[in-house]
């Protein structure tokens, strides 16, 4: 293979092996490798198209490109490191197959408008995959929530105990927090879909392209408005990465609460022994490690958000070298988040939660002292004289050592006459849970409406993830197969 780098002719000596070393990307963006290929079937096709290039240059050049697709998903195709990156290895691969036609190639094309495009027909499969992935965590908790109607537990606050809740309720308080989490990738997705290709460095080409050929041939929704942004927009990166990172928050945030539940002062859930280990001292340790590190690696998604926001802060337009150093970012970003989804949607469907536990803890907390505040309401008591009413009935109830619905009507009626023997049916965490009916509420019926809603929403999710898909697909399958 020829060892000049593209842009040799303005220079009198060559770059020294450190700049060329320090410089590479090519171990993060051989990546791209297959984006790079197809981006350039459909710009040849386009040149082709629009009489740029002579149709036999053009035959030649997509044969080319074609053989180096089918080398490189066969495993075939080798990358010289002395190369800046995967877009000079495939020019330089090429112009060795097929001579100077695949000189051509570039024509109408800047590395600028070509990276571009790359990196988001790779992210966008990415975003695509990470969707797919949260829908499966979502049908994962509302299918331990469906099987947990009825297993009341303690709801928190400050994380102590507050209100009776069931542990359906629970999971799906999670399940609403991916459910936005998809959302917001999808939404995502539409400013991302948009085709760099035939922006050129930054002022576009005065040869006669046609960009929505090619953006329509890579399966974009359209072309960049404008050459600048074009190159230089990495907005969708940052969104991209933000997505990353507040999905994360929320991995976390669930894997804590298996790490405190799974704990012998909570016993309210065992992680299964294939998403634990051991200690390399205490034998009878059981470590809920998987959960700890999907906790630890939101770190990781939160560093990588403020390394693109600070790469990108104070550049001016348009093309910079410091945009290299977005692709590491965005991918070491995608792995973390699409690796840690996997794990935590296995990890749920395989925790053994204990309803046992979770029952007997409600009895410590006074978590129906609201609801003995609602019934003095209920008989026309204002909630804030209730609501004094009921702390001073509960402060007495610690002085007894009792629980609330362990003191007689009688006792509770000192605080307020209009208390009657009517009062024990109300006091029962059952009864806690099954009263509050209301939209969004905690009882069995009305999480089973939530399940229901949910269950659509994940299937709408599911649909769009897939037509999405399938768009691409049609897309790139048309342009790499047209003879």
């Amino acid at each position: 293979m020829t060892q000049k780098v593209l842009w040799s002719g303005r220079f009198q000596e060559i770059a020294s092996d450190q700049t060329l070393t320090f410089t590479s990307s090519l171990s993060v963006d051989h990546r791209l490798a297959r984006y790079d290929i197809i981006g350039s079937i459909a710009h040849a096709r386009m040149l082709g198209e629009q009489g740029i290039l002579p149709r036999a240059d053009v035959d030649e050049i997509l044969r080319g490109l074609k053989e180096l697709l089918k080398d490189l998903d066969e495993g075939k195709l080798c990358f010289d490191e002395k190369l800046e990156d995967v877009h000079s290895n495939i020019e330089f691969l090429l112009v060795d197959r097929i001579g100077e036609a695949g000189g051509r190639l570039h024509t109408a094309r800047s590395r600028n408008d070509q990276v571009a495009t790359d990196f988001r027909m790779f992210l966008r499969d990415a975003l695509l995959g990470i969707a797919g992935l949260i829908t499966d965590l979502q049908l994962a908790l509302i299918d331990r929530a469906a099987h947990n109607l009825d297993t009341v537990m303690p709801g928190f606050t400050h994380t102590q105990h507050a209100q009776p809740v069931t542990l359906a309720h629970h999971l799906m308080a999670h399940e609403a927090r991916f459910q936005r989490d998809l959302e917001r990738f999808l939404d995502c997705y539409q400013r991302l879909n948009l085709c760099p290709l035939g922006a050129s460095a930054l002022a576009g080409t005065t040869y006669p392209i046609d960009r929505d050929f090619t953006a329509k041939a890579l399966g974009f929704d359209g072309p960049c408005a404008n050459s600048m942004d074009a190159v230089s927009d990495r907005d969708f990166v940052v969104e991209f990465c933000s997505c990353c990172s507040l999905t994360m928050v929320h991995l976390s945030s669930l894997c804590e609460e298996l790490v405190l539940w799974s704990s012998p002062e909570f016993g309210f859930a065992e992680v299964s022994d294939a998403f634990a280990t051991g200690s390399s001292i205490m034998p009878q340790k059981k470590n809920p490690d998987v959960a700890e590190l999907v906790r630890g690696r939101s770190s990781l998604a939160f560093g990588d958000l403020i390394s693109i926001l600070t790469l990108l802060k104070g550049l001016p337009l348009t093309y910079n070298r410091d945009l290299q150093e977005d692709k590491g970012i965005a991918l070491r970003s995608s792995d973390t988040l699409a690796a840690c989804l996997d794990i935590t949607g296995q990890m749920v469907t395989s925790t053994t939660f204990r309803p046992e536990a979770m029952l007997a803890a409600t009895e410590k907390g006074y978590l129906n002292a609201t609801e003995l505040a609602d019934y003095l309401v209920a008989k026309g008591v204002p909630f804030r004289n209730a609501h004094e009413i009921t702390g001073k009935a509960v402060r007495y109830a610690i002085e007894k050592d009792k629980r609330l619905e362990e003191l007689s009507p009688q006792e509770l009626r000192r605080f307020s006459n209009l208390i009657g023997a009517d009062v024990k049916d109300i006091l029962t965490v059952q009864s806690c849970v099954q009263r509050r009916t209301s939209f969004g509420g905690t009882s069995p019926q009305a999480v089973k409406a939530q399940i229901n809603s949910a269950v659509a929403a994940v299937r709408a999710g599911i649909k769009e993830v897939d037509r999405k898909r399938s768009a691409i697909s049609r897309a790139l399958k048309k342009t790499v197969s047209a003879d």
